[in-house]
């Protein structure tokens, strides 16, 4: 089995000044292991939800200044690319690891995931578990906690999600990177297949 748990060099990577030394750190330690969670998903994925998943790892190839703040693989139902699309996402910052689903600004079927979702508002303020937390930006660490949450703050996130253009939804877990640092291969594994089944009929309900 390739190595996927993280370490704490690969946390350190976001400390490091510069965006060649930063990307040098993230593609020498980092990236193999999302390359390997991409490979080890992407069969799991498929059969659940019945289409054809492609994992994407972030290339970061647009910076020529700043190094990234996190990095990440992203799975989803197209070969081309994952930001148009509702996608599945894992990936870390220097203080946590994310594995989420989400809907990002590119995508142009968040109206009718919107819609989906307000429709059955009831059952999915009800079923994401306490623990997960929602994120209205992709690029940012800040998150709600969903047992933090009222059910008429759930609603206007989606109705938020539906009404303006660079809107964004994301839910999942995070990791510390204390928790993450505690797990082998086998249980980062668990953990992450653990979270996406609980994510997955947020994917499907939207597709129907």
């Amino acid at each position: 089995m390739k190595q996927t748990n993280l370490q704490l060099q690969d946390f350190a990577a976001f400390s490091v000044d510069g965006l060649e030394e930063r990307m040098t750190e993230i593609i020498t330690h980092i990236r193999p292991k999302l390359e390997a969670i991409g490979e080890h998903f992407v069969p799991f994925l498929t059969k659940e939800t019945g289409e054809a998943f492609f994992y994407h790892v972030a290339k970061h190839a647009r910076r020529t200044v700043n190094p990234p703040k996190d990095t990440w693989v992203a799975f989803a139902a197209n070969k081309r690319g994952y930001k148009m699309m509702p996608h599945f996402q894992v990936g870390l910052w220097g203080t946590h690891v994310f594995i989420y689903f989400g809907l990002i600004y590119e995508c142009p079927e968040k109206a009718d995931y919107a819609a989906a979702y307000l429709e059955h508002l009831e059952d999915i303020y009800i079923s994401v578990p306490g623990h997960f937390v929602w994120s209205i930006d992709h690029t940012k660490p800040d998150v709600s906690l969903h047992s933090a949450l009222t059910k008429e703050a759930l609603q206007i996130m989606l109705e938020r999600l539906a009404k303006v253009k660079k809107a964004e939804l994301l839910v999942g877990v995070h990791l510390s990177k204390e928790e993450a640092l505690q797990l082998d291969n086998e249980s980062f594994l668990q953990r992450i297949q653990d979270t996406f089944a609980t994510l997955l009929p947020l994917y499907k309900v939207g597709r129907r």
